[in-house]
């Protein structure tokens, strides 16, 4: 059968900007590109005290059965979601099986047609998809211009009408993040509520790794909090946090948690072993002591100005143009560095940029090298 032309067009579309995607090995000498900002994804210790745990829990199945609302709501369920509501001083958590599959649900269920979503513009993609499935309204405002939030906060406020506030506490492409304490002083002024995306905060910041949220003790000012666990804490899943009443909607009105099967035991109980190991783990300090000597090689090389300012595990070097963005990364990487070119039209275009995830388990020498290595292609 021939292959439509329609979308043909948009392949060769692509290539012709040299934007086009493909599937590669991630096997670098030096990793730079992982999420895996702790190392828990290769830990063989939470690898055999999850294996000791179910074996502990009587719990030797491969997989759920179905989705949590027919057989798939095994009792490791229910300590995953208790422990991890406490460590996050939540009322609750309901854990989806992603990220993107807990913001499709939360955006798609809860603004209702009547309601208002403002949003950064810079907003993660599975946060975009899911506000296009909502019936509310939608209105993006400049990345982390507070100014133009409370002027639209201002312009939609009325007393029928629920907005919603929408950011994320580390941007996954610029490794910045807002100021929480400003947003969240503007939606209590304008009655707005607010919901934040910690995907990149979760064991970076916070005590024990417990997110920029807690760090600044604002758990009490997000009506919702997506967390999830495919980055600092090494393995799957996510969870939504909020009141016992939130969690009670989006199990009855969340497509996505209520239509699909439900994580098998063994990634619920590498949650509990990941998240247990991050209240007994160094990797926390040793990841904040990593961020803190390449922000001063970035100074001591002259290479600040090219980077987006972030005190994350996340760093960006923009360079632009996807020609000249991936030819850089791709000479990094013959020399062993796992460093990703990240394109447009994933990001603007003219904002294409190297993207360096730093984790506990990179040295100084490591980042010392590749900056060097940076400076010396660029300069």
């Amino acid at each position: 059968m021939d292959f439509p032309k329609k979308l043909l067009d948009k392949l060769e579309k692509r290539a012709q900007e040299n934007a086009i995607r493909t599937l590669s090995s991630a096997d670098f000498q030096f990793d730079f590109c992982s999420n895996d900002y702790l190392g828990f994804a290769h830990s063989r210790e939470i690898f055999d005290e999850t294996h000791e745990f179910l074996i502990r829990q009587q719990t030797l199945t491969n997989g759920s059965t179905g989705s949590r609302l027919i057989s798939g709501n095994h009792h490791l369920y229910d300590q995953a979601e208790t422990f991890i509501s406490q460590f996050h001083l939540s009322e609750s958590a309901l854990m989806f099986n992603s990220g993107y599959d807990a913001n499709i649900g939360f955006f798609s269920s809860v603004p209702q047609r009547s309601d208002v979503i403002l949003y950064d513009e810079l907003c993660h993609a599975s946060i975009r998809d899911g506000i296009g499935l909502s019936r509310a309204k939608a209105f993006k405002f400049a990345h982390n211009d507070l100014e133009e939030l409370e002027a639209l906060a201002t312009k939609f406020k009325s007393g029928n009408t629920t907005i919603y506030v929408v950011t994320e506490s580390v941007f996954s492409m610029d490794g910045d993040s807002p100021n929480l304490e400003e947003l969240t002083r503007i939606c209590a002024r304008h009655d707005c509520l607010c919901v934040i995306d910690e995907a990149h905060a979760i064991g970076v910041f916070g005590a024990h790794g417990s997110g920029l949220v807690q760090q600044l003790g604002l758990e009490n000012a997000f009506f919702a909090r997506i967390i999830t666990f495919g980055k600092g804490l090494g393995c799957h899943g996510a969870a939504i946090l909020g009141s016992v009443r939130l969690k009670e909607y989006l199990v009855n009105f969340a497509r996505s948690f209520i239509y699909t099967t439900a994580l098998p035991p063994h990634s619920v109980a590498t949650v509990i072993t990941a998240y247990k190991r991050l209240q007994t783990t160094t990797n926390v300090s040793e990841l904040s002591e990593i961020i803190s000597h390449f922000n001063r090689e970035k100074n001591r090389l002259s290479l600040k100005p090219m980077f987006v300012y972030s005190k994350s595990a996340i760093q960006c070097a923009v360079i632009p143009g996807n020609e000249r963005v991936k030819s850089v990364a791709e000479k990094l990487q013959e020399k062993g560095f796992g460093v990703k070119a990240i394109l447009s039209p994933t990001v603007p275009e003219g904002q294409e940029r190297l993207r360096i995830c730093l984790h506990s388990y990179n040295s100084e020498q490591e980042i010392s090298d590749l900056l060097e290595n940076l400076r010396d292609l660029l300069f």
